[in-house]
């Protein structure tokens, strides 16, 4: 019998190296390498011999009008660019608990025109029905496969010949090519390349739901984001009904979408209206709080900002958020002292966004500044009014990206007032909502709080 030749490989990029290393060339961690065997003969995966492969010209290839899919999920079909692509390899990742398996068999089940094949390696086929039972009761049509080595899958698929396949994780899945416990580099690497052969040779498009390291990053070698042509991250807090769903890579789309949820009972609902539900507990009178008009890809979204300015009792002032960059804030609050003479050094400030969602958006600066500003002056913002712009270091206003369609959501919710940069061209009607033009900090402070 030959003996089993092993490689040391990176549980990070997974860089492979003949000998131990203390730190891998490819990414540089630290005590990254592991001793794992290498995989055997190829057994027909892959590369293709160079026999039967022939460059061509661009012109000659044929095209070919592959329809794009509905997945009868209208946040995931937006996300993914109008429907899966047949034939496309989509990671889906997130934190334990987040939703990520009820997604998938609520897309599974649900489906009318496309035959799915689910294939679960963490739960029985039990539970599979009491979840299925709860998620969307009377469907029936849906194949399910409890089995976690990747051969007998393939050919289960290629007899069932399915639209869509479901695997329920990639790091339980393990391939008799190479030796090794599922959840290795290795095995990781190896499952994901036949799948990729599979999906790319048969037209079949594979969802695998992928488990996460502990600082957020997908489980495995970081190969396996370059390997597949959609990747998806399941964001949110469990301490919230929202859930954020994001396109981090997309071969086929933007990856400037996102698709938001809400955990109910019976397992995920798409929010058609985000700006509505984000915004049904503001209340208008109150001091520290502010809309602001955000853009998430092509989505405007209203969002509430909360902030609380206080005395800081232990010497050292916290700077707390939830939602927002921390950075970005110490940057607004030392443009507010340096360009409008707002002494908060010596103050706590903590900011949140309302509703769990995490925002990345610079144009919501004016709307976290007039916040801080009416928590810091205790004077409530007045009612029906939101903020669109950023804020520059010299305490200019400037124009937020796609201003026009920021105007349109807060006309549509029925606000009065909004906000703007001084130099932002619109080719909106001005009909419904007043359009307030502001260019500095200083004239800014002057027209929210000061009374005329």
């Amino acid at each position: 019998m030959a003996k089993l030749k092993s490689a040391f490989f990176c549980q990070e990029c997974g860089y492979e190296s003949p000998k131990w290393l203390g730190k891998c060339p490819s990414c540089g961690a630290w005590n990254s390498m592991a001793e794992e065997p290498k995989a055997v003969a190829s057994k027909g995966y892959g590369n293709t011999p160079l026999s039967l492969a022939k460059p061509i010209r661009l012109g000659d290839i044929p095209a070919h009008n592959y329809p794009r899919l509905s997945l009868g999920n209208e946040e995931l079909d937006r996300i993914l660019g109008g429907g899966m692509v047949p034939g496309s390899l989509i990671l889906l990742g997130g934190e334990p608990g987040i939703g990520k398996s009820t997604l998938a068999l609520q897309i599974a089940l649900l489906q009318s025109k496309v035959k799915v094949l689910y294939v679960t390696g963490e739960e029985s086929e039990a539970q599979i029905k009491l979840r299925a039972e709860r998620v969307a009761p009377g469907k029936s049509e849906c194949i399910i496969l409890c089995d976690t080595q990747l051969d007998n899958i393939l050919a289960h698929a290629r007899t069932l010949n399915p639209d869509l396949i479901v695997i329920d994780s990639i790091q339980t899945m393990q391939s008799s090519s190479l030796e090794g416990s599922p959840g290795s580099v290795g095995q990781i690497r190896e499952c994901t390349a036949q799948l990729l052969h599979f999906t790319k040779e048969n037209h079949i498009s594979v969802l695998l739901i992928g488990h996460i390291t502990k600082d957020g990053s997908i489980a495995g070698p970081k190969i396996l984001e370059h390997m597949v042509d959609v990747v998806l991250q399941f964001e949110g807090d469990q301490q919230h009904l929202y859930r954020i769903l994001r396109a981090h890579k997309n071969r086929f789309g933007s990856t400037a979408e996102l698709g938001i949820y809400e955990m109910i009972g019976s397992g995920l609902r798409e929010v058609k209206n985000p700006s509505e539900s984000l915004l049904a507990q503001h209340q208008n009178e109150t001091s520290g709080t502010a809309v602001g008009a955000s853009m998430e890809g092509a989505r405007p979204l209203l969002l509430e900002i909360q902030a609380l300015v206080s005395t800081a009792v232990y010497g050292t002032p916290q700077r707390v958020t939830t939602g927002f960059d921390m950075r970005r804030l110490n940057m607004l609050l030392a443009v507010l002292e340096k360009r409008a003479g707002f002494k908060l050094a010596a103050k706590d400030v903590f900011l949140n966004i309302a509703g769990g969602i995490r925002i990345s958006d610079p144009g919501i600066d004016l709307a976290v500044i007039a916040a801080i500003m009416s928590s810091n002056l205790d004077i409530s913002i007045p009612a029906f009014t939101c903020f669109a712009a950023e804020v520059g270091l010299t305490g200019e206003i400037r124009p937020a990206v796609r201003t026009e369609q920021r105007i349109s959501e807060a006309r549509r919710l029925g606000f009065k007032k909004i906000l703007i940069a001084q130099h932002c061209k619109l080719n909106v009607a001005e009909e419904g909502i007043t359009i307030v033009r502001v260019s500095s900090i200083e004239q800014f402070v002057r027209a929210i709080f000061t009374k005329s």
